[in-house]
Parts: structure tokens; sequence; C-alpha cells
């Protein structure tokens, strides 16, 4: 059985993303976690049910509707049992979370929206080497270079020896 997830936070998209968007993440997703290209079943089952729920509009409009009907249940149930919201669980997420995950500056633009520099160190390094070379990502620049060097192995490489056929100077 399926973890039960947020299809707009597996596909990496807004609520109110474009079609075409929502389609260009689930197909850049599945060319990543294919197991043919090194994912996994379990990843591509996730994303493939998160892609049947948003592909077409009737689909995504009933997600929508069912989301916000749980949402506007939840207050009236919390307040019934007296239980704080902010104690409430939250959808899990389809990715891994370690102990680094939620450390970092929570970024609320682009495609990692929500994503905090912690989780991305872990999840898109390469993501983050660019955002620091972006206008945007300029002021977050001390931060990810930090972050970055903490999570590069600290191990020497070692050193190269000469062939025989190299030439000397």
């Amino acid at each position: 059985m399926l973890p039960v997830v947020d299809p707009y936070r597996v596909l990496q998209v807004i609520p109110d993303a474009e079609p075409e968007v929502v389609r260009a993440a689930y197909r850049a997703l599945a060319r990543k976690y294919h197991p043919d290209m090194g994912g996994s079943d379990p990843e591509m089952a996730i994303l493939n049910a998160a892609w049947e729920t948003l592909r077409d509009r009737a689909g995504r409009a009933r997600y929508d509707r069912e989301l916000r009907a749980a949402a506007a249940a939840q207050p009236a149930q919390a307040a019934r049992y007296g239980v704080n919201q902010r104690s409430q669980a939250t959808t899990p997420s389809p990715r891994p979370m370690s102990s680094r995950a939620r450390s970092g500056t929570v970024l609320d633009f682009g495609r990692y929206a929500g994503f905090s520099l912690g989780e991305l160190v872990i999840h898109d390094p390469d993501y983050l080497e660019w955002l620091a070379r972006t206008p945007i990502g300029r002021r977050l620049q001390r931060e990810i270079e930090a972050l970055l060097a903490a999570s590069r192995p600290t191990t020497p490489r070692p050193e190269r020896t000469r062939s025989r056929l190299s030439r000397r100077r």
C-alpha cells in the first residue's frame, strides 16, 4: 500500500501551477526516479500515483475539493477534542529526512519552495551551487557555501603518482 502524500509536494509544484508545469515536472521526475534510470519501484509508484491524481482537470479539481473539505473539518475537529493544531501530524514527506534536514533558511520561491537549505544539501546540492550564483540566491550565498562545505568529505585525495611515460620538467 502506498503512503498518503500530497501529490503537489511529490511533483514539486505549487497547487495553482499550470497543467503544462505539472506535466513537465512529472516527466522530469519520472526520468530521474524510473527504475531503469537508477530509481526504485516505490519511488516511481508514488510519483505515478501523484500524476494519476493531478494529470487531468477533473481529478485535480476533485483532489483540491477533498483537500479543502479536510482542511475545513480539521479546525472544528481539533476544537471539539481540545487538540492544539500545531501538534497534529502533517503529511509525511516522500523523501527521507536526516538530522540536518530542517536546518537553514526555508525557501519561499521556485521549484523547491518549502525546502530548507539543509534538505537541499542532501536532496539536490547542484541546485544549491547554482542558486548561490543567481541574483535571488546571493543573499543566501554564505549559508549555502557553509552547508555545502560541511557536507563534503573531509578526507584528502591521494596524491597521483607520475607514470614513467609522463614528461619530466
